[in-house]
């Protein structure tokens, strides 16, 4: 899974003009909690930094370099402005590299599928699975093999096969089906329009 460097200063107000501020300079207010710390920290960060980890498919662990102190953290929470879309405040889980987290890692279909060669109509049903486990363990993507999902068939979370970590999606889940078009349904049935 990839890194990336998010660099960050503590904030000693905490009111909301204070807040105000920082966003009109082009900063996100934060806050890191979690085990791999002692107590919370709030920051802010230069909102550039952010593109990387937000704008993206991919996941990412974070390194919070808060003044000079690295903490090992993920993205928890984004929150933006209805209106504008602006990030407005990010917050992070700090955690400890030899404890277990939970995340979100988003699913990859890979393979040919049988279904979509008769043209059908590949349906994601689920883009991202929770999973448990140590952050090393985590891969970037969860890949979602195809090749044998026929037309009107679905891969569910209990079709996965992973090491390492726990998926905590539940299996009965559905990630994806190949759709039947209604042009095939029409040649099965007879014309029916």
């Amino acid at each position: 899974m990839k890194n990336l460097e998010i660099i960050g200063f503590k904030r000693a107000n905490l009111d909301s003009a204070s807040l105000s501020e920082l966003r009109e300079s082009g900063n996100v207010p934060c806050v890191v909690y979690g085990p791999g710390i002692k107590e919370q920290i709030h920051f802010y960060s230069p909102i550039i930094l952010f593109r990387e980890l937000i704008y993206t498919p991919e996941v990412h662990m974070v390194d919070l370099n808060i003044e000079g102190t690295i903490i090992k953290a993920v993205l928890k929470d984004a929150q933006f402005h209805p209106v504008s879309e602006m990030l407005l405040h990010a917050d992070f889980v700090a955690f400890a590299e030899d404890k277990a987290i939970k995340f979100e890692i988003p699913v990859k279909v890979v393979g040919s599928s049988p279904g979509l060669a008769k043209g059908g109509k590949l349906e994601l049903k689920t883009r991202v699975l929770k999973v448990k486990g140590l952050a090393k363990d985590f891969p970037d993507v969860i890949p979602v093999d195809i090749s044998n999902i026929d037309l009107g068939k679905s891969f569910k979370v209990e079709d996965l096969k992973v090491e390492g970590f726990e998926i905590l999606t539940s299996p009965s889940v559905s990630i994806l089906t190949i759709g039947i078009p209604r042009a095939l349904r029409g040649k099965k049935g007879g014309d029916e329009e």
